[in-house]
């Protein structure tokens, strides 16, 4: 086995690594508000989250079409770019999880990637990143508005009915919605990996680099790492996302998952890697703000979006030093062979 292999043994190791990790940091998107609204318990809903993160990541190939070849052209970069593009959005999952922050994997892949790609001159598919950042600005802005509009429509369709007794049907009810959250966030979040593994395989010559086609065995790869990492949980940014920016009842848990997971199974659908906790997050505050504005902790969701609109500036001049840190090891040590 050559040299290119082994450094894509390393590649694909990284993004699995990635898609564990953003298993566990994403863990809250899909379950924090059934866990909160005590509509199921941790350890079931963290189990129901993993399986249904593997068959959402099983099914289909859009976005990992945009990002292994609408970002940079996989023909101008070497397997290097892509272990610091790796590198440096798994650190910066970590520390965000660290904290608590539920910051963006898409945001942070995508700044990996720009930053190292911009530093070694790829050549940049501006239309392909236009399209993308779009997508995560407009996102979040739908999962607020249809958060408000879904949650009007609640409160009409069941005015009149015993609160109490409300609750409790919703409880059930949101155990669904966080079903079709855990499968839309499967698939797209582990199509990531998928896009950076298949561009590796490109760039080795293991596949047609003429034809982006991601194999079976990425997909169910990346989509077990998912699960995996879902199965971990991610307690920090449950308890953040589910009680920090508004003391949430089932129905309104209810009504934000079902917004979220529409608005990523329609970007999933036309290629876009949306950010899931940027869209659950609106929609919490969608939902919050449909019964009373003043209620929503805006401080806390101040900070939230301040995580979001650093991440790719942050992380693309972070990538950049990784690179550079790793070239240079690589030069001081005679390794940089390895990495064609």
């Amino acid at each position: 086995m050559g040299d290119v292999h082994w450094i894509i043994i390393v590649i694909i190791a990284l993004a699995l690594i990635f898609d564990f990790v953003n298993g566990f940091h994403d863990t809250a998107n899909a379950i924090a508000t059934s866990v909160m609204t005590n509509a199921i318990k941790i350890p079931y809903a963290i189990l129901m989250a993993a399986g249904l993160n593997f068959l959402g990541a099983i099914i289909n190939v859009e976005v990992a079409k945009t990002i292994g070849k609408d970002i940079l052209d996989p023909s101008s970069i070497t397997s290097f770019v892509l272990v610091a593009t790796l590198i440096s959005a798994i650190l910066w999952n970590i520390i965000t999880w660290k904290f608590g922050l539920p910051s963006s994997s898409s945001h942070a892949l995508l700044g990996s990637l720009l930053g190292v790609g911009i530093v070694v001159g790829a050549e940049i598919k501006y239309a392909g990143i236009e399209k993308i950042i779009l997508g995560l600005l407009i996102s979040p802005l739908i999962g607020l508005f249809g958060g408000i509009i879904l949650m009007i429509i609640f409160y009409w369709s069941f005015r009149g009915i015993n609160t109490k007794k409300l609750g409790h049907v919703f409880k059930k009810v949101q155990v669904l919605s966080a079903a079709f959250m855990a499968f839309s966030h499967g698939g797209n979040d582990a199509q990531k990996s998928m896009g950076i593994i298949t561009m590796a395989l490109m760039i080795g010559g293991v596949i047609d680099p003429k034809v982006f086609n991601v194999p079976e065995w990425v997909k169910f790869s990346c989509a077990i790492a998912m699960g995996l990492g879902t199965a971990v949980g991610g307690w920090r940014i449950i308890k953040t996302v589910g009680r920090g920016i508004i003391e949430l009842k089932p129905i309104q848990g209810c009504a934000a998952e079902t917004v979220s997971a529409t608005v990523i199974q329609a970007a999933t659908h036309i290629g876009l890697p949306v950010s899931t906790t940027h869209v659950i997050t609106s929609a919490i505050c969608g939902v919050g703000s449909a019964e009373n504005v003043f209620k929503v902790n805006w401080r806390v969701m101040w900070n939230i979006v301040l995580c979001w609109f650093i991440t790719i500036p942050f992380v693309a001049v972070f990538a950049a030093i990784v690179y550079k840190v790793l070239h240079t090891l690589a030069l001081w040590t005679g390794s940089y062979n390895l990495f064609p």
